[in-house]
């Protein structure tokens, strides 16, 4: 049966995916007399070969590579996650229709939509998945945005040019959301306002969900304002997210505890003939959601009705990025480094039950950091690239008061990555 529902879906996939991209362009080229309205497509086929020292934490088979696994000791004492590993994959390559059509409202009207093969889980790896799928009104100095786009975290406009498609995280924040984002422009400044809602990327209270914001009635709001001149572009932003990790406590009695988050971001780009620069700066509160070591911790129960208060885990991250900007051979490097911070109040209960009053993503890391060197090579439509990716990481076997790993060890791994790229 398994087999046979496999074949089904890839079946049905295909047609899918064409009528999703065909029929809107035959709907066009009909009804519009503009000549430029319409749909385009641009997009790559990418192939990532990949070696790494030891196992790892990763996403969709090792290519979206987080951090080195734990040590996991037998019963002689050897690490069995002190093993190499190999693999192929083209999961990344993308599709993207850009679409223009007649104004609305006064404005310009544009939309995209966009999608590769790397899909939402390893358990459907291969399948087309959504990205990008919005429309934008542009008004000349206002842009109002609907739909699916990248967290407001992700700078389009600084964010590493890491050969590997985990783009610097978990030093880098990195969702798509559906959301409404309105940017407005004012000489060389530029004010960003956005409330979201979440999708692939979600809260953990444990398990990853988007009901925890839904039930929370209260949609992530986010606030920069960018500044962009001529060699250098640079801003600052705040967010905040309430969630609810439950609605019944273990006692069956209804509730409505909630737990907050508030993060800032800044970041600068140094655009030079021979190098860019890019820095950037996150201070986090409770967003495993962007893929930052966090998450929020139990400060209290009630004994009687189980009710509970929660308190943020914060985090700090840092890091650079810099590369050449020759148009056939640039020369790269990503560096970056993350800490937990632990929370401001006491995680309820005693060592070594702490651990079970903890949710998020990484919490057992105390820090981790990560150097990464490319070199890219460029011919007409073509890219070479190889990158090699060391990255270390502190973890804990306990936690103390304040939600912080303690009797910490510390691994590391080496990943060389090769990838090929075709652009159309």
């Amino acid at each position: 049966m398994t087999i046979i529902k496999m074949i089904y879906m890839k079946t049905i996939s295909l047609p899918i995916l064409l009528a999703l991209f065909i029929l809107p362009l035959s709907v066009f080229s009909q009804d519009n007399e503009e000549d430029d309205w319409g749909i385009s497509f641009s997009g790559f086929v990418k192939n990532d070969a990949f070696f790494d020292t030891r196992q790892t934490v990763n996403a969709r088979e090792g290519h979206f590579l987080l951090w080195p696994a734990t040590e996991k000791m037998d019963e002689n004492g050897d690490d069995i996650n002190a093993k190499s590993s190999f693999n192929i994959l083209a999961v990344q390559t993308r599709l993207s229709g850009t679409i223009k059509g007649p104004d609305a409202f006064g404005a310009k009207t544009s939309g995209k939509i966009e999608g590769d093969f790397f899909a939402q889980a390893n358990d459907n790896i291969n399948l087309f998945r959504l990205r990008h799928a919005f429309v934008n009104l542009n008004w000349g100095n206002t842009q109002l945005l609907f739909g699916q786009y990248w967290n407001p975290m992700l700078i389009t406009s600084c964010f590493p040019g890491t050969v590997a498609f985990n783009t610097g995280v978990p030093m880098q924040p990195f969702a798509r959301n559906p959301q409404i984002r309105l940017t407005h422009n004012f000489g060389d400044f530029k004010l960003i306002a956005a409330a979201l809602s979440q999708r692939d990327y979600t809260s953990r209270a444990p398990d990853p969900s988007s009901e925890y914001l839904r039930n929370s009635v209260t949609p992530d709001m986010h606030l920069q304002l960018h500044y962009n001149q001529s060699m250098l572009n640079a801003g600052a932003g705040i967010a905040y997210k309430t969630i609810m990790p439950r609605i019944a406590t273990d006692e069956n009695i209804k509730t409505d505890e909630t737990v907050g988050g508030l993060s800032a971001i800044a970041f600068a780009k140094l655009s030079l003939e021979p190098v860019t620069i890019k820095f950037e700066a996150v201070s986090g509160q409770n967003i495993p959601d962007v893929l930052q070591i966090s998450g929020f911790a139990v400060e209290s129960i009630n004994g009687l009705t189980d009710e509970r208060t929660y308190t943020p885990i914060r985090n700090l991250s840092l890091w650079t990025d810099m590369h050449t900007n020759g148009e056939k051979f640039q020369l790269g490097l990503f560096a970056g480094f993350t800490k937990n911070m632990g929370v401001n109040g006491e995680v309820y209960g005693p060592a070594p039950d702490r651990s079970d009053h903890i949710y998020g993503f990484g919490t057992n890391i105390e820090s981790l950091y990560r150097i990464s060197p490319r070199v890219i090579f460029n011919s007409g439509k073509t890219r070479f690239a190889l990158e090699t990716e060391y990255t270390s990481a502190t973890f804990g076997a306990d936690f103390d008061e304040n939600a912080v790993p303690t009797n910490t060890h510390t691994t590391g791994n080496l990943r060389v990555l090769f990838s090929s790229y075709y652009f159309f």
